[in-house]
C-alpha cells in the first residue's frame, strides 16, 4: 500500500482578489484532544500576539476565537506580503513563545459578502457552547473581537 503524503495548501491570494477581503482561518494544533490554548499561560500570550498584529496593522482581526485544541479567527490580510507569510510568521512567533506545536498548515476560505461574514463569525461564537465549554457565547473568555460588529 502506497504511503500517503498530504500535499501544502497554496494559501496565495491570487491577484484578481482586491485587498480587504474577510477569511475564515483554523489553525490546529499537532495534538488534538487536549487543552493546548486555552490555559493562562498559553491563551493570553496568543491573544496577545493576535492583538500585536491587529494594532500594527500587519492584519485586520475581526474575530479570533480559541479553543482547546485549535483557534478560529476571521481576519482580512493584505496581498503584500500575503495570507501564508503573515500567517506562518504568526504561528511560529505564537510556538516560540508560548510552545504550542502547530499543525503544519491552516485551512483558509474566502468570505465573500457580508452575510458570509455574519454567519461565520455566528459560528465561531457559539463554538465553545456547542462543544460544552460555557452556556452563552458571551460568558468564553478566550477571544479577541476589536471590532464591535463584524460587517
Amino acid at each position: 500500500m502506497p504511503f500517503y503524503n498530504r500535499q501544502q495548501l497554496p494559501h496565495g491570494t491570487p491577484s484578481w482578489i482586491p485587498d480587504g477581503e474577510s477569511f475564515f482561518i483554523t489553525i490546529n494544533c499537532k495534538e488534538r484532544g487536549e487543552n493546548q490554548l486555552c490555559t493562562e499561560g498559553t491563551g493570553h500570550p496568543l491573544l496577545e500576539a493576535a492583538k500585536f498584529n491587529h494594532d500594527k496593522h500587519i492584519w485586520c482581526c475581526r474575530l479570533i476565537l480559541l479553543m482547546p485544541d485549535h483557534l478560529h479567527a476571521i481576519i482580512i490580510f493584505s496581498n503584500t506580503p500575503g495570507m501564508k507569510k503573515i500567517v506562518t510568521e504568526w504561528k511560529r512567533y505564537v510556538a516560540r513563545e508560548t510552545g504550542v506545536n502547530w499543525q503544519r498548515d491552516f485551512f483558509d476560505h474566502r468570505l465573500r459578502d457580508h452575510n458570509r461574514i455574519e454567519e461565520k463569525a455566528d459560528y465561531i461564537m457559539k463554538n465553545p457552547v456547542r462543544k460544552g465549554l460555557c452556556k452563552k457565547p458571551e460568558d468564553w473568555p478566550w477571544v479577541f473581537r476589536p471590532v464591535a460588529k463584524v460587517d
